[in-house]
């Protein structure tokens, strides 16, 4: 919707007015635009549109999440570093239903730029995991599954990582 920078100005104008309504003592409009500014502040670190595309993804609609990340124009610009990580997170999962090589590329740029948390960072790794074995690269998918696990804390990937050992196995 708006550029990172335009975001933290209109934070930064909005605190500035908060404040000069303290001095009025207008304290409860002072608190209530200070409150205000999070917002700006929030989406400076979190990106509105990512946001509606994960909700659109939890919903299992892929279409949807589509549509939004197509309204980030530009994202090594109007993201921050973590954000384009993300953004080729979630082109990455959309595109693997057709096009691999495409994905495998989404999810390498999304490691490389980096991602907040490790559930994340596992399941791009479990599905370069899986792009490299069925292209035969089997000592490359060892070492992603291997990484994948590490970051596995919580157990949630583990069934998955665990069929495909044994699907590596086979071949």
């Amino acid at each position: 919707m708006f550029h990172r920078n335009i975001k933290l100005i209109i934070a930064g104008l909005i605190i500035a007015t908060g404040i000069w309504q303290f001095t009025e003592s207008n304290i409860g409009n002072g608190i209530f635009l200070i409150l205000f500014s999070l917002i700006f502040i929030l989406l400076y670190f979190k990106n509105e549109f990512i946001l509606l595309a994960f909700l659109q993804l939890r919903k299992q609609n892929m279409e949807g999440a589509q549509k939004w990340l197509s309204y980030i124009k530009n994202p090594e610009t109007a993201l921050i570093r973590k954000q384009q990580g993300y953004y080729n997170y979630l082109n990455g999962i959309m595109v693997s239903q057709t096009n691999l090589s495409a994905a495998e590329k989404f999810f390498k740029k999304a490691i490389e730029l980096g991602l907040s948390m490790d559930q994340d960072l596992a399941l791009a790794k479990l599905q370069l995991a899986g792009i490299a074995m069925t292209r035969r690269r089997k000592v490359e998918a060892t070492g992603l599954l291997n990484e994948a696990k590490k970051l596995d804390k919580q157990n949630m990937l583990k069934d998955q990582i665990k069929m495909m050992k044994e699907q590596m196995k086979k071949i």
